[in-house]
């Protein structure tokens, strides 16, 4: 805990001008997404451009991840769409208050520690098609639009990649906007507009709970969706922090990121926000531009509250041409172009999950489904690959035959062992099975060991089982059907 308090300390105050100026940045990027995700969800505008002020600021100071900026997201919005036509936006608020509670359990009870089951193959996958949607997202501001939106664009890239070959001392991504923004404004440019993608709120967020009976029944309809939305968004948000933690070369704490980003949901819902978790596009923004700490996050918090509080007659002006350049950038930078020469070095299975992953997430537009496939992948062949870490050696002196069994037995390499054992062939009186070089993992492992002995038993042999390792023998003792197969255990060594 004293580690986490010098970096919570280290966070605010090590790199203040630059995390100001890239949280602007972020803050503008922040409207247009949370606009088309509130769409996405059915819901007003608003619902999803407060929850991003809302879950900025408090993420901001609850979080694990510096530098991580976490708003409304499509991949939670997409959840709520039947809740909200069936029932109603105030039941959307009462989910995401109950998605909260539940990533506040998944903290005390580490489930960020499922991530160690995510290979780098899938990390790969899930950035590259998340580079690929965030590009794919564009689309719609690159057809059926006039030449200046265009040439707003490549002028715009053109100042975010030029412009830090003369000076940093500006994120480039923020000059990018000022200055496509002058131009429209200045010349009234034919080109849409922030404000042409929805209408911003007015006024301030009311604070309230929302307006659901409390009933069984309530918590009934709502389970469902907020333990949906719990887990993607928990999900989301692990990879974003490993990813971040990649760009920055720093570690995070990633069982505090689970509760923060439930205290952060809970509020958000209090304030009339709809559920959101990590965003790459926007943390990736936030990095490039030079952000690096917890004042990042809230810059962008506050910058988004100031604009749509006080400015939003000339956010509404911003010109989308600006925004894209900047989201094509984010693109750019977030996809792994090492990947596609890799494709020929690593091996072909590293491989395939990484395409499977990509593949999955770009046709379905759904990231948890794109990870889960990629996981299930990497752990079959991950099991096809330890089931052959597996020997088995026979032996005959005199009247007994000795089997030296070596590796990994587990229900994956269960039946090999059977098969290789071949008990019901053995013709010797008496069998010694040595496992002093073998593990076994499970129960599986363990009833394929009681059926060979008791294959070898059926067939009139004196079996002996030598030489488990203590892990070996413990698993064994509980679970062994001894009195069933007749066989003794042979001594353990201690």
């Amino acid at each position: 805990m004293s580690s986490f308090l010098a970096h919570y300390r280290q966070g605010w105050r090590s790199n203040i001008r630059a995390d100001v100026l890239s949280g602007l940045v972020v803050g503008l990027a922040l409207i247009p997404e949370a606009i088309g995700f509130s769409i996405i969800a059915g819901v007003d505008p608003a619902v999803g451009l407060w929850a991003s002020v809302a879950i900025a600021i408090i993420i901001s100071f609850t979080g694990g991840r510096p530098a991580m900026v976490s708003a409304a997201t499509a991949s939670v919005a997409v959840l709520v769409g039947p809740l909200v036509r069936e029932h109603g936006v105030d039941y959307l608020f009462a989910a995401t208050i109950l998605m909260g509670v539940f990533q506040i359990i998944a903290g005390i009870l580490r489930l960020n520690l499922a991530m160690q089951f995510v290979s780098r193959s899938v990390i790969t996958g899930f950035v590259n098609a998340l580079a690929i949607l965030i590009f794919m997202a564009q689309l719609p501001e690159l057809t059926g639009v006039t030449w200046h939106t265009y040439a707003m664009i490549a002028g715009g890239l053109a100042i975010i990649y030029l412009l830090p070959r003369l000076t940093t001392a500006v994120p480039s991504p923020l000059v990018a906007i000022a200055v496509l923004t002058a131009i429209s404004l200045t010349f009234d440019t034919p080109v849409h507009t922030v404000g042409e993608m929805g209408e911003l709120p007015k006024g301030l967020p009311s604070f309230g709970l929302p307006q659901v009976p409390l009933t069984f029944e309530t918590l009934q309809i709502i389970t469902p969706t907020a333990l949906a939305m719990a887990a993607v968004g928990l999900l989301e948000t692990l990879l974003t922090a490993q990813i971040v933690d990649d760009m920055t070369g720093t570690d995070s704490y990633k069982r505090i990121e689970c509760r923060g980003q439930g205290i952060a949901n809970i509020i958000a819902a209090l304030f009339g926000g709809m559920g959101g978790c990590a965003m790459i596009g926007q943390s990736v923004i936030n990095v490039t531009s030079g952000g690096r700490g917890r004042l990042s996050t809230l810059t962008a918090g506050i910058f988004l509250f100031i604009l749509l509080a006080a400015l939003g007659p000339w956010v509404g002006q911003v010109p989308m041409p600006s925004l894209v350049a900047v989201m094509i950038m984010v693109s750019i930078g977030t996809f792994s172009w090492n990947s596609i020469p890799n494709l020929k070095r690593h091996p072909w299975q590293s491989s395939v999950v990484m395409v499977a992953t990509v593949v999955t997430v770009v046709a379905t537009s759904d990231l948890s489904k794109g990870v889960i496939v990629g996981v299930l992948l990497s752990g079959v062949f991950f099991a096809q690959k330890v089931q052959r870490l597996f020997t088995l050696e026979r032996t005959v002196e005199g009247d007994t035959a000795t089997y030296r069994v070596a590796g990994q037995i587990f229900f994956a390499s269960v039946h090999r062992f059977i098969e290789q054992m071949d008990a019901a062939s053995e013709t010797a009186p008496k069998v010694v099975i040595d496992m002093e070089k073998a593990h076994l993992w499970d129960i599986s492992s363990v009833e394929a060991l009681d059926k060979v002995v008791a294959e070898l038993a059926k067939g009139g042999a004196d079996v002996r089982v030598v030489g488990y390792n203590r892990a070996s023998a413990d698993i064994v003792d509980k679970f062994a059907a001894h009195d069933k197969t007749g066989f003794e255990l042979g001594t353990v060594p201690h």
